[in-house]
Parts: structure tokens; C-alpha cells; sequence
């Protein structure tokens, strides 16, 4: 796949809109879709090239049984193919609650007055990672509130802060972050903490939708935050992430908004998203919203699996706003990423006798609260290979060089021994019995599976070397 080697570079004035509501309109109502067609489209994808708006429509607009059928049949072809049979874990980790903006659907929203605010100090932070760590997270994603407490160079130093915490074996190798919008110089400064990837959810991309949801504050600014992985990337931070809340306006619309997005970061900085998240609306403190664009079952497994078809290679990312039956079934659709674990009330993870959730202390409702232990257990069960891995970012495979890698389908090369060996490290120093069981199972399995001799013997010797105390190696 051929990618344009110019880079757009953001004007003086404010950058015109990358998204047109009209024109996504008109894919949508002018484009038919046969089960003919569907198949096309489905076959472009499996040869691992991105999809059109026009054939994106096209899987949009299926209805009929076959159809759908094909199109999940499809995208968990399409991930075997990409990314075996891998599944990344994570946590998130909220840093503060504070927050200056109005947004209806948040429980951390500003005219919230039950909102319980608070932020973590440093020792609180110390605290929470320590109780990661000792149940064997590798990976975390820091959150914050829009707040002018939460400065870049304050961001920043949470993050440092997060890498500098050891305990046990435990470490943490890689932090995301989930903050708002900043200028460039602001981008500059987290990208220098040594970050990982930088989301920003646009929530909706329908101007009028977005305008009706937020009522105050910066993130009332449609354009600003539409544009501000643009900034980003002139910042040179080139891992960020996209996402849409799933329930705000018409589902159909978001995933093409959300394909139009990836494609413009393409075609302006040669590296679309690293990852795309797409959330649901869930009960939240003092929630009161029109439900008409809340997405059932089976049209959220519907676009889960479009988008796995529409971006061969971006990361997608399951959380635990979802109940743990229906993320069982959504991850064979073309998820790569899944939280464990997962608490949200700030200060939760080290209060281990605090098991009920507050909604007025978070901002929704986690439907899925089976500890990491019990999610990697079941991951086990079919066969799956739970992964902390973080070899790709630490070595400098991110941005434009990790489409290198994983555009012709190398990265499923890295990513198998990579996960195996995160997998050993979790065997050793956090599993039950039971479970290490199960994990060695698979881990043979998936050697067997290797018909590269002279990378078998290679993770052979170094899962070997694991036993033996070392940690941290990787492809």
C-alpha cells in the first residue's frame, strides 16, 4: 500500500474541517449494498488493504442475515490473519477527576454537584501502581480531567513518575495517555516523558450532535479538537488514538466519520491512528440523555467488525464499559486491546476492602469486573495468548516506521514471540496454579505453530532465560 509522502503542515489560520457531514450523508443514503457487493468489499480487505468511505458504506448499509454474517465472518479472518491469536491488556488509571467542561453524558461534567472531585498526589500515584504492578500490569493509560490543574509539564511528570515505580518484578513499560487537547509546544512536552500513545475521543463528529452534548468549556470547541492530533503529529508525537462514544448519533455516520478521520492522518503524516476506541454509553452519575442513538448488541458487534475490516491494522480497543459475555464474543470480531482489572474510582486499586462502585467517584459504570487474573484465565480457556506486550513502542517501532513493519503483515511476526514471552514473565511472578497451567498449554501450542526454525529455537532459548530471572526481552 502506497502512502503520501508530504506532510500537511498546519496553517497560521484555523485548518478547514476534514469532515463533511453532507458528504458522509450522501454515502450513506446514495449506497446500495448486495451480498455481492459485500463480498467484494470483504475481499478487498482480506488482501490487507484499507477500505473506501464508499465500501465502508457499503458494509454500513447490510442488513440481511448473510450478509452480517459474512461481514463478522470477515473480520475475525481478518484478525486471525493480522494479529493471531493475541489479545493486549491494559489498565487505566484515573490521575484527577477535576474538570471545566459541560459535557451531558460525563459523570465528571462541571454542573455535576454530586461529582465527588479529587486528585491523586504523588504518594497516592506510588500507591496505585504498586497495587498494578503486583497483580501484573505492564501497561497503563493515565487519565485526566480538562483542567488547568492538568498542565502539560504536570502530565508529564505523572508520567515519570509512573515509570519510576517498581515493585517486586513489577514495572510498568508503557503509559498512554487520555487528556485533552493541547498545543503543539504542549504535545512536545508529554512526548518527552516518554509516552505511548495520546488519545483524544471526538466523542461525535456530527458538528450539530456535538454542539447539543457540550454545553461548556474548552471541549465545547468542535474545530480544536477535531484537529488536535493534527497538532500532535506536528509535534512529532506520531502514536495517537481515536475513538467515538457509541450512543451520542447515528452509528452508521460515526464509523465512516471515524474512517474519514484515519484517512486523513494518513494522507497528511503518513501514519493513520494507532488505535480506534469505541465506547458505549453507560449509566453515569445524574445521567439525562435521548436514547435514540444508544447501539444494541448487535449493531455495536456489527461496526466493531466493519472497522476491523475498513483499518486492517490499527489497533482496536474493547473496555470494560461492556459486560464481560459480550466482550467474550466482540474480541473474535477484531479487537486487539482489552482493560482488566479495571476500577475507576480514583484511588481503587490500593483499597482492596472497596469493591462497590460509586458513581458519583467515576465517570460511568464498569459492566465488566472480573480482576486481570480472572480475565487472563479465561483468555486461556479458548486458546488466546493474553499479551503486556510493549516491544513496538520501546524500540522505536511507532508512527509512520510501525506502518513499515505492519502494513505488508510483519508485525504478527514480532507480536506472536513478543506476547509469548509477556505471558512467561505473568506465569512466573503473578499466576495460580491453575492458570499456569493452562498458559504453558498454550504457549506450546503456539511454538508448535512457529515454522520459522531458527526463531523457534530463538524464544525457546529465551523463555529459558525468563525462567532464570531475566525479564524485559523482546523482538
Amino acid at each position: 500500500m502506497k502512502f503520501i509522502t508530504q506532510k500537511y503542515v498546519i496553517p497560521d489560520v484555523a485548518m478547514e474541517s476534514f469532515i463533511d457531514e453532507n458528504e458522509i450523508w450522501d454515502f450513506i443514503n446514495n449506497t446500495e449494498s448486495t451480498i455481492e457487493d459485500v463480498q467484494k468489499v470483504i475481499a478487498k480487505s482480506l488482501s490487507k488493504q484499507r477500505l473506501n468511505l464508499s465500501e465502508v458504506a457499503i458494509l454500513v448499509n447490510a442488513t440481511d442475515i448473510d450478509s452480517v454474517e459474512a461481514i463478522k465472518e470477515g473480520a475475525r479472518t481478518l484478525k486471525k490473519n493480522v494479529y493471531g491469536n493475541r489479545i493486549v491488556l491494559f489498565a487505566p488509571l484515573y490521575i484527577g477527576n477535576e474538570c471545566q467542561n459541560n459535557c451531558s453524558y460525563c459523570g465528571f461534567r462541571t454542573s455535576n454537584k454530586n461529582a465527588v472531585r479529587k486528585t491523586l498526589n504523588d504518594q497516592e500515584i506510588i500507591s496505585e501502581i504498586e497495587a498494578l504492578e503486583e497483580n501484573g500490569q505492564k501497561r497503563l493509560v493515565l487519565v485526566y480531567g480538562e483542567h488547568k490543574n492538568y498542565s502539560p509539564e504536570y502530565i508529564a511528570g505523572t508520567v515519570k513518575l509512573a515509570y519510576s515505580v517498581k515493585k517486586g518484578n513489577g514495572e510498568i513499560r508503557r503509559v498512554n495517555i487520555n487528556a485533552a487537547p493541547m498545543e503543539i509546544e504542549g504535545f512536545k512536552t508529554v512526548k518527552d516523558a516518554g509516552i505511548g500513545t495520546f488519545q483524544i475521543f471526538q466523542e461525535t463528529y456530527h458538528p450539530d450532535a456535538y454542539k447539543k452534548y457540550h454545553l461548556g468549556g474548552k471541549k465545547a470547541n468542535f474545530e480544536n479538537r477535531l484537529t488536535a492530533l493534527d497538532r500532535a503529529q506536528e509535534a512529532g508525537l506520531d502514536d495517537v488514538g481515536i475513538g467515538v462514544l457509541f450512543g451520542l448519533y447515528d452509528w452508521r455516520y460515526e464509523v465512516l466519520a471515524l474512517v474519514r478521520h484515519t484517512n486523513h492522518l494518513e494522507a497528511c503524516y503518513n501514519v493513520g491512528p494507532h488505535s480506534i476506541s469505541f465506547p458505549r454509553i453507560k449509566e453515569s452519575s445524574s445521567l439525562d440523555l435521548d436514547t435514540r442513538y444508544f447501539v444494541s448488541d448487535e449493531d455495536f458487534t456489527k461496526l466493531i467488525a466493519i472497522l476491523r475490516l475498513a483499518v486492517p491494522y490499527t489497533g482496536m480497543i474493547l473496555t470494560a464499559r461492556e459486560p464481560a459475555a459480550l466482550r467474550n464474543e466482540i474480541i473474535q470480531y477484531g479487537v486487539s486491546q482489552i482493560d482488566g482489572g479495571t476500577k475507576i474510582e480514583l484511588g481503587s486499586y490500593s483499597n482492596i476492602l472497596n469493591n462497590t462502585q460509586n458513581l458519583n467517584k467515576e465517570q460511568f459504570k464498569v459492566n465488566d469486573e472480573r480482576s486481570l487474573s480472572e480475565i487472563v484465565n479465561e483468555l486461556l480457556e479458548t486458546e488466546m495468548i493474553p499479551s503486556f506486550c510493549t516491544a513496538c513502542y520501546r524500540v522505536g517501532r511507532t508512527g509512520e516506521h510501525f506502518m513499515e513493519f505492519s502494513v505488508p503483515g510483519f508485525i504478527k511476526k514480532f507480536c506472536t514471540p513478543n506476547a509469548i514471552l509477556t505471558l512467561v514473565e505473568y506465569l512466573i511472578d503473578y499466576a495460580d496454579e491453575e492458570t499456569s497451567e493452562k498458559g504453558w498449554k498454550v504457549i506450546q501450542k503456539n511454538i508448535d505453530q512457529i515454522d520459522n526454525e531458527k526463531l523457534k529455537k530463538s524464544l525457546i532459548e529465551r523463555i529459558e532465560r525468563v525462567k532464570k530471572g531475566e525479564r524485559d526481552l523482546n523482538y
